[in-house]
């Protein structure tokens, strides 16, 4: 592809991924085999696109649906369980969440689950009223508490929800579970799957101009080329 250099930056594409985490190696890979060349100096949090109008911009992940919903961003890599959170908090406040996911991407994948400690009884959904449940998306658990009519108190961390139990803050937690072993760790005991998450690409709901939505086009088409061949 020509050096892209000579492009403004009204007419790059930004792109947010998470700054460091789960979904930020798969992320880079996925961008790279769409023949994305990135620049980037370390430490830096903004990697600039040296074969396409395309810059990276690293972010943390809670951030990412915000600055597409606020036009800082065209596109954003993020969690599945990051997006519905934030849905839910702005639908919450009387506000539409006004990004568009448009791809579903084949890693990231987890699910948010509820677990109690090792030894405690677990007779499905029930068993939750008026226990207290640890968790760092209660959004999400509130959606679930209402759909279920169970009464139960929610604890909102930011961080650490695997030892909430053990602390004496909560009886059970609601968190992300991909192997299981932070589970096993903390003798805690999954019971219940909340949300099964894997990471999307969404978009600003902006009409863009057409040589930025032409961009937008070719690399949701090199998305679909990649994981095609990835199934």
């Amino acid at each position: 592809m020509n050096d892209m250099r000579h492009v403004t930056d009204e007419m790059r594409l930004k792109l947010a991924v998470q700054k460091s985490g789960r979904l930020t190696e798969p992320s880079l890979d996925l961008l790279a085999r769409c023949g994305l060349k990135l620049s980037r100096g370390k430490d830096q949090l903004v990697g600039f696109g040296e074969n396409m109008p395309v810059d990276v911009l690293f972010v943390r992940d809670d951030d990412i649906p915000d600055l597409v919903q606020e036009d800082v961003c065209d596109l954003g890599l993020v969690g599945l369980n990051v997006l519905e959170e934030k849905r839910l908090e702005l639908t919450s406040r009387g506000h539409s969440a006004r990004f568009q996911p448009v791809r579903t991407l084949d890693f990231g994948r987890c699910r948010l689950s509820l677990a109690v400690p090792e030894g405690t009884s677990y007779d499905g959904a029930r068993s939750l009223r008026g226990r207290r449940v640890a968790t760092t998306y209660p959004f999400l658990l509130e959606k679930y508490l209402h759909e279920r009519d169970i009464a139960a108190e929610i604890v909102r961390l930011s961080g650490a929800v695997e030892i909430a139990p053990r602390l004496g803050r909560a009886d059970l937690i609601c968190d992300l579970v991909s192997t299981g072993s932070t589970l096993q760790a903390n003798h805690l005991r999954e019971v219940e799957t909340v949300l099964e998450s894997h990471a999307v690409l969404i978009r600003t709901p902006l009409d863009l101009p057409p040589a930025k939505d032409e961009w937008v086009q070719r690399l949701l088409m090199r998305i679909d080329g990649v994981q095609q061949l990835r199934e």
